[in-house]
């Protein structure tokens, strides 16, 4: 028999166990069934021909996920299934893995499959897995997001529905650190916040820790989210491109040699040539409440002509290289782009010009050894710079504004981890890093400038012990984190640890605790900085008014899993010491006011979750209560936080059937504070306000709906069709509420609206 006849013969015999009865009686090749598991879950196993050559079992039923089907097969054929990435599965004797630890990619235990959909996965140690391309469908997404995907996730919200504004447990975006490739990133969204500006089609996992984090972690007082790349060699090469309606995408990995690889993503929106509904929907959200839209410097006895041009893009590039079985080398670096141009014009005059800029280049190189079989080494060195730049000019005073904030961020890390015996880990490591924050104010008329630069340098050290039993039952781990201000001469300790104990075979136990601290903030001068539109500006902790800020946090989870069945709680509590007011973004009586205070926030997040074999369905509710604790801010007493979101309800459904994936879901939150203006007013100046945060803008309610359907256009071509629906009932919900004076002087209110109704359609080819 020939090769082309094999295969043929192999792909029948996987079809057939694919199409035909979930329960029969004859055994099959091991082969067949493994061709079928890769194609029903887009997975790859990695094993030698000798290993499963003589091997039949009775095929799994078709209804067990894919955790489910390693188990089985585990148990039926004394091989060993180890999960290498979201992706490659490794197969080996029982005999042959003893003394071998480190051949193989470690992966965290994972006691949740499919948490809430396809391609969520929740582990033992208190973390989600998001494996964007095992990902199913989600409401009111065409396509992946990774940044909005985390917001399915109980106790995640973007209180103004950015991304580069994810509020986790009542804390401020800049309070959550954002790594890709084990790069902080300073930027995460285009169109200054609305959508990711990661793409999704090169990444392999996202991991998002909202406490217990692991003790190599600093920063990031609220969360850490990972991403990461695809970091083995593929077996075959892959591309795909696509469209939606702002932008174009492409992405490709393919092999140099047998060793080497290398991937690239790009993306670039056509918006400054084409004008879609979606853009006009994004450009209204972003400028509509800004100094731009406002019509700030309009002249309203001349015909006014607005032109503006924007556009963002993205681009990132990895490269492979495995040494040899011990050694490998990593490189990466991306680029991401946001730009607007924005000029008021009458027929004959140009008024104003203004330009809005934000970017980020990021790059690293990391090596990884496995010294002895019990041994690992990873080390790397990074660097990432940001910049925000804004310029007006108003050619009838002959005025230039100019504002820029950059940060660049130097670093360098290494990690060994050793392994005592299959049951237990020591994981220990350096690393230091270098931030650089600069701050320019330039004004022509009147000349005035202002340039601050501020650099704080950082040492750590950690150690961590972490356990796992033979069962895979209980879990713990512990550890210690000594982070070494150079520049404030500051030792701060950071204790870590997490705990998980299954029970009564359905039930799983949680207790995550976590010390953490972190040197950069998020500040906001004036409310019109940079034009209102990107008004947060990173800024370094000096010590003094600006000090470091600190957390504490503690939870307690009970997990029950059976039959399809989900049942979730946790409750936790968590204090933050030292904000800034600066970083809240007030725009009540404290807007100037330059203090530093405490928020301490109590809440339980709960979640149901349904699992059919088509169908997945799942009602997420949390509350939390987050008040601010100023001692010089309204007589010292405690106030609602400005995120304080008390009551979050998600329910959504998604159904997929062969290539189609349906999906709708219903998201409400109870309105967030703001202060009112008192009713007694004095005629000119400042505005006097009552209590602080006493009253609640109305409730948010939104409906999202989304399709995707993938059919094959041609050999190894793969097509996929998306639409969606953000708010598809175009309720009008307000977000956030302010009061100004206007040329009268009277008092008026300003409403900030969410996103209306917005569609979005994509296409997709891979390959």
């Amino acid at each position: 028999m020939n090769s082309l006849q094999k295969y043929i013969l192999l792909l029948l015999l996987g079809l057939s166990t694919f199409c035909f009865s979930q329960e029969k009686s004859e055994q099959s090749p091991l082969a067949a069934i493994l061709k079928q598991v890769e194609n029903k879950f887009n997975v790859k196993f990695s094993y030698a021909d000798e290993t499963i050559t003589s091997v039949k079992i009775k095929p799994p039923s078709n209804s067990f996920t894919l955790e489910e089907i390693l188990n089985y097969l585990e148990r039926n054929t004394k091989l060993k299934f180890t999960t290498l990435s979201s992706r490659f599965i490794a197969i080996e004797k029982q005999d042959s893995i003893v003394n071998k630890t480190f051949n193989l990619q470690r992966l965290d235990e994972v006691f949740i499959q499919n948490y809430l959909t396809k391609g969520l996965s929740r582990t033992i140690d208190g973390k989600v897995e998001i494996s964007p391309q095992k990902f199913g469908i989600l409401p009111g997404l065409s396509e992946p997001d990774i940044l909005q995907t985390i917001q399915a996730l109980p106790g995640i919200k973007s209180v103004d529905e950015r991304i580069s504004n994810i509020n986790i447990r009542g804390g401020t975006n800049d309070q959550n650190l954002i790594l890709y490739e084990g790069i902080r990133m300073y930027q995460t969204g285009h169109f200054f916040g609305l959508i990711s500006a990661f793409s999704p089609y090169l990444i392999e996992n996202v991991d998002v820790t909202v406490n217990g984090s692991k003790a190599k972690y600093g920063s990031g007082v609220s969360s850490i989210i990972s991403i990461s790349n695809s970091n083995e060699i593929s077996k075959k090469p892959e591309s795909g491109v696509g469209f939606n309606l702002l932008s174009i995408d492409g992405f490709s990995k393919f092999q140099l040699s047998k060793k080497t690889e290398l991937q690239i993503s790009a993306r670039r929106s056509y918006t400054d040539a084409l004008i879609t509904p979606t853009y006009d929907t994004y450009f209204e959200r972003v400028f509509g409440n800004s100094n731009l839209g406002s019509g700030q410097y309009q002249n309203p006895q001349a015909q006014l002509r607005q032109d503006e041009r924007f556009f963002f893009y993205d681009t990132n590039i990895k490269f492979l290289y495995d040494i040899d079985k011990n050694s490998k080398i990593r490189a990466n670096a991306i680029a991401i782009f946001n730009r607007l141009d924005y000029d008021v014009n009458t027929d004959n005059q140009l008024l104003t010009a203004s330009e809005l800029s934000q970017k980020s280049y990021a790059g690293n190189i990391s090596y990884s050894r496995n010294w002895s079989p019990s041994m690992r080494m990873d080390a790397q060195i990074y660097y990432s710079n940001y910049e925000l730049y804004g310029n007006n000019i108003v050619s009838s005073t002959t005025q230039e504004l100019t504002q820029d904030n950059e940060v660049l961020d130097i670093g360098a890390r290494v990690d060994f981890l050793k392994t005592v015996d299959q049951n237990l880990n020591f994981n220990f490591g350096y690393r230091f890093n270098e931030v650089g924050v600069s701050n320019l104010e330039d004004v022509t008329i009147p000349t005035f400038r202002r340039f601050i630069k501020e650099v704080v340098s950082t040492h750590a050290i950690y150690g961590e012990a972490e356990f796992k039993s033979n069962s895979k039952n209980t879990y713990g781990r512990i550890g210690l984190r000594g982070n070494y201000l150079e520049d404030f001469g500051m030792l701060l300790f950071e204790p870590r640890f997490s705990f998980s104990q299954k029970f009564l075979n359905h039930f799983r136990l949680e207790v995550l605790g976590e010390v953490k601290s972190q040197s950069i903030t998020q500040i906001i001068d004036l409310q019109q900085d940079f034009f209102g539109v990107e008004k947060r500006r990173w800024q370094l902790s000096n010590n003094k008014d600006v000090p470091v800020v600190k957390s504490n946090q503690f939870s307690v989870g009970l997990n029950y899993k059976q039959k399809g069945w989900l049942i979730s709680a946790e409750g936790y509590v968590k204090n933050v010491i030292g904000i800034s007011t600066r970083s809240q973004g007030f725009q009540n009586q404290f807007q100037l006011v330059n203090t530093s205070g405490n928020y301490s926030v109590k809440g339980i997040d709960f979640l149901l979750n349904k699992q059919f074999k088509n169908l997945s369905t799942w009602l997420s509710y949390s509350y939390s209560k987050n008040d601010y604790d100023f001692e010089s801010l309204n007589n010292g007493e405690e106030f609602p936080n400005n995120f304080d979101i008390r009551h979050v309800v998600n329910f959504s459904t998604t159904y997929e059937i062969e290539n189609l994936k349906i999906s709708a879901g219903i998201n409400w939150n109870s309105g967030k504070p703001y202060t009112e203006p008192a009713t007694n007013q004095f005629n000119s100046g400042s505005i006097v306000y009552n209590t602080p945060n006493a009253k609640r803008i109305p409730d948010y309610l939104r409906t999202d709906v989304s399709a995707r359907y993938a059919f094959q256009v041609a050999d190894d071509v793969i097509a996929e069709v998306g639409a969606s629906v953000w708010n598809i009932l175009d309720d009008r919900n307000i977000i956030n509420r302010f009061y100004s004076r206007d040329d009268n002087n009277a008092i008026i209110e300003n409403n900030e609206v969410a996103l209306g109704l917005t569609p979005n359609f994509s296409f997709r080819l891979t390959f």
